[in-house]
């Protein structure tokens, strides 16, 4: 996606503002009319080497998601979770996530989390950088601030990996 300079300085100075990968997402959307998804969004942002401020604070934390302001132990790699490695379930109010090492058909890349109230599901972006949530228990809906934290975990982690 080329952007004009003048929609360049935009996305540059929303980032300043301090607006997440999601918030700009939206506003390119609303004030520029270019609807991106997440993973196009993202890989604008990076095309104009710049960094939203959820990314800054993730990677200068040293952790990709924390719960409650408790710093998370250093994940196995290609995985991150607040729980002890192979599973056991989030820590209260907190969210977990992990990417799985192989691909489904279908699928650039997949894991699974566990929000703040024990449900889990499986997440994916398909080959059109569509995320997709698929919930274990049927109509399950995660509570706003766990898909919030949720997505700007895979954003931290994603990014770390490279993708």
């Amino acid at each position: 996606m080329n952007l004009d300079e003048a929609q360049r300085k935009k996305v540059a100075e929303w980032i300043k503002e301090g607006l997440k990968l999601s918030e700009i997402q939206g506003r390119l959307a609303s004030e520029l009319g270019l609807r991106l998804t997440y993973m196009e969004a993202r890989l604008l942002v990076d095309d104009l080497k710049l960094v939203p401020k959820d990314a800054e604070r993730a990677k200068a934390g040293g952790t990709v998601l924390a719960s409650a302001g408790a710093e998370a132990p250093a994940a196995p790699a290609g995985r991150v979770s607040e729980a002890a490695p192979g599973g056991g379930g989030a820590k209260p109010g907190g969210v977990s996530l992990s990417v799985d090492q192989i691909a489904r058909p279908g699928a650039v890349v997949i894991g699974k989390v566990t929000f703040s109230d024990g449900n889990t599901a499986d997440w994916y972006f398909d080959q059109a950088g569509r995320l997709g949530l698929v919930p274990q228990q049927p109509g399950y809906r995660p509570p706003p601030a766990d898909l919030q934290q949720f997505q700007t975990a895979l954003d931290a982690e994603l990014s770390r990996m490279g993708l």
